[in-house]
């Protein structure tokens, strides 16, 4: 009887797999904090209602969220290199488009995308923190980015951060597509193995492992964080009414 499953292969080929986490971890990270960053953007944007800046905000989210990873990622693959030949055409330059990598165009499609959905986490999250607290600061001389450093974003971020960790954990998914790119990662390293050996199906189950261990990690240390900021924040509430009480 031929060995239809061989259960030592999905062993033998995860050490091989993990050659390529780095790549996959780099995707991950620096598409969230690039997310983080320009959703913390939008979402000020769109609670001051910047004129034509909220506009275009509005326009950006509902394509973003109206549209798939995927096209997402093909568009700012095939885009990117489009526009930069109208550039050169019409400026009279000579940028190369080769050389540009490959992973720019995953990261600035994962980053775009997150940010996106991590604007209007943001924006509930700072709406969330109490009004009398950015009064009583402004009342005691601080500017409104002091106030937004020091009590708004600390507070909004405890809120935010269950959702932020789920956000953290599909986009870490999400960068199985970067294969479209030709960026080879985790899972197009899978595929490449696979592809070798005709073995389908295990090296799926291998990948299948380290996406999972992945993400008990990664919800492990959210929990971790969450239990840590809750006390640090409870005893800096605690820490203020003593000084109101005094």
């Amino acid at each position: 009887m031929p060995n239809i499953f061989d259960i030592e292969l999905v062993f033998t080929l995860i050490p091989k797999l993990l050659r390529y986490l780095p790549v996959t971890l780099e995707l991950t990270v620096i598409a969230m904090l690039a997310g983080l960053l320009l959703g913390l953007l939008l979402a000020i944007i769109k609670m001051k209602r910047i004129p034509v800046l909220y506009q275009i905000s509005v326009v950006f989210i509902s394509f973003i969220r109206g549209t798939p990873i995927l096209v997402q990622l093909y568009l700012s693959y095939a885009g990117i290199p489009l526009i930069l030949k109208y550039y050169n055409y019409y400026h009279d330059t000579s940028y190369n488009v080769n050389s540009i990598p490959a992973l720019f165009y995953v990261l600035l499609a994962l980053s775009l995308n997150e940010a996106a959905y991590n604007s209007e986490v943001i924006r509930a999250a700072l709406l969330s923190v109490d009004k009398g607290q950015s009064e009583a600061a402004h009342s005691l001389g601080m500017t409104g980015g002091q106030v937004l450093r020091r009590i708004i974003l600390p507070e909004a971020f405890v809120v935010a951060l269950p959702t932020l960790g789920n956000a953290l954990i599909g986009l870490m998914k999400g960068t199985s597509l970067a294969f479209v790119c030709s960026v080879v990662e985790i899972t197009a390293q899978s595929r490449i193995l696979a592809g070798n050996n005709l073995r389908f199906f295990e090296s799926y189950c291998s990948l299948a492992l380290i996406y999972w261990a992945l993400t008990i990690i990664i919800e492990q240390a959210i929990a971790f964080l969450e239990k840590r900021l809750d006390i640090d924040f409870r005893s800096m509430r605690k820490r203020k009414g003593e000084v109101i009480l005094d």
